[in-house]
C-alpha cells in the first residue's frame, strides 16, 4: 500500500509529480500535515501541483494514521508525504507498514545543520533519526528515484 514515505518540506512539487509518482505507480498522494490540513489556500496550491489522474488527500497526522491503518485502504498505491522529521517519526510509530523513510528535502532553517546538499537537520531531528534507526526503519536520502540511495546509518554519523 505505502510505496514511499517521504519527508520533503515542499510536499507536492515537480520531483514528486513527474518522477516519484510514475516510477512508483502511485495513484494516491497523502499529505500528512496538521497545519496544511487546516489551510484552504495551501490545499488549493498543492492540488494544482498534483499530477493528473492522481488523487490527493491532505489530512492531519491523526487522520492519516487512522486512514493508513484501515484495511479498506490497503488496495491503494500511496506516496505518503510529510514536511518534517517529527511528523514522519509520529507516523512511523503509529503505522506498522512504514519500514522505510525517504529524505527528499529539508531546507536550511534556524538551528539546522546541512548534512547533504538538500537536507538540513536540527538536534531534535537527529535524536528522532537515531530512535527510528533503533526501530530498524530504513532511512535514506534520494531526491529522485534514479539517484543512488544514501542510507543515513552508513553515510552519516551523528
Amino acid at each position: 500500500m505505502i510505496k514511499l514515505t517521504r519527508i520533503d518540506d515542499r510536499l507536492v512539487h515537480g520531483q514528486v509529480a513527474f518522477t516519484w509518482v510514475p516510477s512508483l505507480g502511485v495513484e494516491c498522494l497523502i499529505v500528512a500535515n496538521d497545519k496544511v490540513a487546516k489551510d484552504e489556500f495551501q490545499k488549493m496550491t498543492l492540488g494544482l501541483a498534483k499530477p493528473a489522474g492522481t488523487e490527493l488527500l491532505i489530512k492531519s497526522l491523526s487522520d492519516t494514521i487512522i486512514f493508513l491503518n484501515n484495511d479498506k485502504n490497503k488496495h491503494l498505491n500511496i506516496l505518503l508525504l510529510t514536511s518534517a522529521v517529527k511528523d514522519a517519526y509520529t507516523l512511523a510509530n503509529k503505522v506498522p507498514e512504514i519500514k522505510s523513510i525517504n529524505f527528499g528535502g529539508l531546507r536550511a532553517r534556524e538551528g539546522a545543520k546541512l548534512v547533504s546538499k538538500a537536507i538540513a537537520l536540527t538536534d531534535e531531528d537527529i535524536v528522532l533519526i537515531k530512535e527510528l534507526r533503533q526501530k530498524n526503519i530504513e532511512l535514506e536520502i534520494r531526491q529522485v528515484p534514479a539517484d543512488t540511495k544514501q542510507i543515513i546509518d552508513t553515510q552519516f554519523k551523528f
